[in-house]
């Protein structure tokens, strides 16, 4: 087996679990979004379709601790797992009251499988006593945030209908940083307000940030979103296959070799996805980014170099 060339999730949890095997079970909370019902606007972002991502065994009609049991007896089944990460995913998973979120997480973790959580949630979704909670919580458990980010680029978060601005990402990170949390953040790479050398860009800034994982993956039209009407009616460039394989080990040279990658890429059911159609499945678009590295012989931060300073918003 070839050496990875990029600093996955998998190699990752080898080294911080001994060796055990991990996976994340996936549980829908039922939570939505502030930006759907009308706290910062209407419609979510003109990307999202939750049926993109999220998996059929994952169903709000059941209670967390049915939805972890069920995913446990799965993933033990499927892939052997010993140990796993509570995955709350769909939509804003920390918009809600506090005792709300608190009875969730606790009950996620009350099963002596779970090791800890993934939550995935928005930067403008977090405040003092909730990050106080999961640093409580990070006491005795593994605990990662993931702030959706998308774009360091206003242009960027505006023609999405993102709710928030990159600033409000930097507060959260700075309100979350240094308390035992483990932070992540997700982009999308293909925006048509952005340049090929402008998306590359963000992978020197958030180089820079206190980020320990990143999500990275291609922008995608799925049916049901208001980016599907817009690309039906004027087309836009989407990365071809090979045209993403490039730039995504383009991007990972100028990424810091420290970030953990969790995602390389985004695979929508082919039932629901309207562009880009590549034809390969997670096991070839894996296998060609790393035969592009060895092509290239080079690595997840080769060319990268540490700044003394952060960009500020005003800078990208």
């Amino acid at each position: 087996m070839r050496e990875r060339r990029y600093n996955s999730f998998a190699s990752f949890v080898e080294r911080r679990f001994n060796g055990k095997k991990l996976h994340k079970v996936n549980i829908d909370a039922g939570f939505t979004c502030p930006n759907r019902d009308g706290t910062v606007g209407y419609g979510g972002c003109i990307y999202c379709n939750n049926a993109s991502f999220r998996p059929s065994s994952c169903k709000p009609t059941l209670s967390i601790t049915e939805q972890v049991e069920n995913g446990i007896e799965y993933l033990k089944l499927r892939y052997g797992a010993e140990i796993f990460l509570a995955y709350f995913q769909p939509y804003t998973n920390t918009y809600a009251p506090l005792p709300v979120l608190e009875g969730y997480y606790r009950e996620a973790l009350s099963n002596p499988s779970v090791v800890g959580l993934a939550i995935g949630t928005r930067p403008d979704c977090v405040d003092e006593e909730k990050v106080a909670l999961l640093e409580e919580l990070s006491r005795h458990h593994f605990i990662l945030i993931e702030y959706g980010l998308q774009s360091i680029y206003e242009k960027s978060l505006q023609f999405i209908n993102r709710g928030h601005d990159y600033k409000c990402f930097l507060d959260a990170l700075a309100l979350t940083s240094g308390r035992g949390i483990h932070i992540g953040a997700h982009i999308i790479a293909g925006f048509p307000t952005e340049t090929r050398e402008e998306t590359l860009r963000m992978a020197e800034v958030l180089s820079e940030l206190e980020i320990g994982f990143l999500k990275l993956h291609q922008l995608q039209v799925v049916k049901d979103t208001k980016l599907a009407r817009i690309y039906e009616e004027a087309p836009f460039h989407v990365f071809g296959y090979e045209e993403y394989v490039e730039f995504a080990a383009d991007f990972l040279e100028r990424l810091s070799p420290d970030i953990v990658l969790q995602r390389l890429f985004a695979t929508a059911p082919d039932e629901i996805l309207i562009a880009p159609q590549w034809g390969a499945n997670k096991h070839r678009i894996l296998r060609d980014i790393e035969s592009e590295f060895y092509r290239r012989d080079t690595r997840q931060g080769r060319p990268y170099k540490a700044k003394a300073s952060v960009p500020s918003p005003d800078r990208v």
